[in-house]
């Protein structure tokens, strides 16, 4: 929604690697370890900072665990902005549902919430930090439009 508001094009890093790769990121998790799929989306998120760079504006979205390593942030820091979409885990529980497949590290939900808990520092360094409570993306979108760099 974002992208289109702005005429820009949307990229959603997960979702660009399932394709590439033919199988979804649980099965990518599963076959090939979470540190291959970290390499893959360093690569394509590169790819794209790239595009950035030459004049080509768009929307990224990444996964959750993006930013919690450093290559990806490093990729970012400097060649974007970065706006963290923030909410409680509740909210992030009764948006995924009962258990969801395709999230291979939201599926013991204890787990899910040491990571929560670990992951949060790392996003504060985001340039801007949008609450994301609400029930509509729309709300989202316009928060972030209301951020003094637009």
């Amino acid at each position: 929604m974002l992208a289109d508001e702005l005429g820009w094009c949307f990229i959603d890093i997960d979702r660009e690697i399932e394709g590439r790769e033919r199988r979804t990121i649980a099965q990518i998790f599963e076959e090939r370890g979470e540190a291959a799929f970290r390499e893959m989306e360093s690569t394509v998120l590169a790819r794209h900072v790239s595009e950035v760079r030459a004049g080509n504006p768009r929307v990224v979205a990444v996964g959750g665990g993006a930013f919690a390593h450093s290559r990806n942030w490093e990729i970012v820091e400097n060649n974007g902005v970065t706006v963290w979409l923030d909410c409680s885990l509740d909210r992030i529980h009764e948006r995924l549902g009962e258990v969801d497949k395709s999230r291979p590290l939201s599926f013991d939900r204890g787990a899910m919430r040491e990571l929560f808990d670990t992951r949060r520092p790392l996003y504060a360094r985001a340039d801007y930090h949008i609450n994301a409570n609400c029930d509509h993306p729309s709300e989202v979108v316009r928060k972030i439009l209301d951020l003094p760099i637009f």
